[in-house]
């Protein structure tokens, strides 16, 4: 679980907008609920210049150009707000001892790089690399710092800045002090393979790819044929004393039973909650994908064909077991993919907002947009079909477990505009995504969908700066008009 470690003060010393101020409307400190109070949209919520923590001169020249071509004022304002949050405000740039990039990144009111997180925020400036040698240096030492984590233990999802330690140091699992938690999931692997494989594309620099990233992915290969679990159960473990149930794994830390059937175990979430079946799957679908792109880099750039061919090979063979595991023949929606199975037969059927979820699928290039099963699978997400999908007067969208009822994450709105293909759909996702902000001017982690001014973290750059990567995406694709013609 995700736990507070500065106080909202602090926060709100950083993030300009997060207080009472001119640009945005103040706050309830004893509810965190909003005072209505229109926002100045001609007034930007970034901390002032003097206070940003990395400056990019190219991101600083998109802004601008698409601010000026967005007619809705509110529209703009929010994506200066949000698409440069995660270089204002969470980005720790340095050299580190070996004298190469090293960049730490917080996830915003959290001070720790969760693996998964990191390569998500800073993605979508990956495409401006080529015009900004800072963004560029920048994003290396992220690479770089994701590499050095893995290599320190492949099972964490977070870590610190250094061997300080941290509030989950009692966790019954191998802590070390520089993790700031170790729970396992698949995806915390799979996005800095997906973060280093487009750098590479983009920028043709593969000075990434030296010894400490072929000793990250030996650890990589290693921890996915482990927990295929044909071995046993594995050296992973994980107990938590806590009085939420998916903050621990039950069966004396090892999680529920799975039959090995070459699916890949992930004792936990994206959402950092516990697995209810353990073979969760789009985090396997991600696997899949992330291992190709992997043998790729080991092929054309290591000459390091059979350690390739053994990513290749494990990556069919998790493939076909999605094929014959995965999928579920539900009576209205047809055949859809489960969200978790267990090889035994049994299937959680559900979505969570967290990415990588069976909506996002083909956002992370997992799967074709136009999958018919896939297809059919986002028409049972967002429906009341799914347990975890949330309708109110307000707003929709799918939640999770993590923060509860009623509560959707604008993440998971953000998700159905990506992989949508249909104008309309996009524009009334942009519409409740412009009206559920509380007037700040920034996304939150989840708001209620009967009052938006009821939400969670305030500072959260990765749905921030994922809000601006879909108005980049909109603006590349030529949907100028679409864009000016949201009323909100």
């Amino acid at each position: 679980m995700r736990q507070l470690s500065i106080s909202l003060a602090a926060a709100a010393s950083l993030m300009t907008g997060f207080a009472a101020s001119a640009a945005g409307a103040p706050v309830c400190a004893a509810d965190n609920t909003a005072v209505a109070v229109k926002p100045d949209y001609s007034i930007t919520n970034r901390p002032p210049k003097s206070e940003r923590l990395f400056h990019s001169k190219e991101v600083e020249k998109q802004i601008a150009r698409v601010k000026a071509m967005l007619t809705n004022k509110k529209l703009a304002w929010m994506f200066e707000n949000c698409f440069p949050n995660t270089i204002d405000t969470t980005v720790h740039f340095r050299k580190g001892a070996d004298g190469k990039n090293d960049t730490f990144v917080y996830t915003g009111d959290i001070h720790a790089m969760w693996l998964r997180d990191s390569g998500a925020q800073v993605w979508p400036y990956v495409q401006f690399a080529n015009e900004d040698k800072e963004l560029k240096d920048m994003l290396e030492g992220v690479i770089r710092r994701q590499f050095k984590c893995i290599i320190i233990d492949p099972y964490a999802n977070a870590f610190n800045d250094g061997p300080t330690g941290g509030n989950w140091m009692s966790d019954l699992t191998d802590m070390k002090p520089e993790l700031h938690e170790r729970k396992w999931e698949i995806d915390s692997l799979c996005y800095p393979l997906r973060l280093a494989y487009e750098y590479w594309k983009v920028t043709g620099d593969a000075s990434i790819f030296d010894e400490e990233w072929l000793e990250a992915m030996e650890k990589i290969y290693a921890t996915f044929v482990e927990q295929q679990r044909k071995e046993g159960k594995g050296s992973y473990r994980f107990q938590r004393k806590t009085e939420r149930a998916l903050d621990t794994l039950n069966n004396d830390g090892w999680g529920a039973p799975v039959k090995p059937c070459g699916l890949i175990v992930s004792s936990f979430r994206p959402s950092d909650d516990a697995t209810t079946l353990q073979f969760l799957v789009p985090s396997n679908f991600f696997a899949v994908a992330s291992l190709r792109k992997a043998a790729e880099i080991l092929e054309e750039v290591n000459g390091k064909p059979d350690f390739a061919a053994k990513c290749t090979a494990l990556a069919d063979e998790v493939e076909t077991a999605l094929k014959k595991h995965a999928t579920y023949n539900h009576p209205e929606f047809g055949t859809i993919y489960a969200f978790e199975v267990d090889g035994f037969g049994n299937h959680l059927l559900m979505d969570d907002a967290n990415v990588p979820s069976l909506l996002a699928m083909p956002y992370l290039d997992e799967m074709d947009v136009n999958d018919p099963i896939y297809q059919n699978t986002r028409r049972f997400v967002w429906s009341d079909s799914n347990p975890y999908f949330f309708r109110g007067e307000k707003g929709e969208g799918i939640g999770g477990p993590h923060i509860g009822y009623d509560m959707a994450w604008p993440m998971s709105i953000m998700m159905k505009a990506f992989t949508s293909t249909d104008d309309n759909e996009i524009k009334e996702c942009l519409t409740m995504l412009l009206n559920t902000d509380a007037g700040k001017g920034f996304m939150h982690e989840s708001f209620n969908v009967d009052n938006p001014d009821d939400f969670t973290r305030e500072w959260f750059a990765w749905q921030n700066t994922l809000f601006g990567e879909l108005i980049m995406k909109l603006v590349k694709e030529g949907k100028i008009d679409l864009l000016n013609s949201i009323e909100a």
